[in-house]
């Protein structure tokens, strides 16, 4: 077994581990992944729509 196939497999399992010992941890954690994808994507068009207007 290679190194990256053990590695995935041990975050998998650590993944699996967090979110049925801590849900709501997991829950936030996911939350705040995703609000940092949204306000990246708010800021990205913004960027663009001034670069395209003016």
């Amino acid at each position: 077994m290679n190194v990256k196939k053990l590695l995935t497999y041990a975050a998998i399992a650590f993944v699996a581990f967090y979110l049925f010992t801590q849900p709501a941890g997991a829950a936030a954690a996911v939350r705040g992944v995703l609000d940092s994808i949204g306000t990246g994507a708010e800021r990205l068009s913004a960027f663009f729509t001034s670069l395209f207007s003016g």
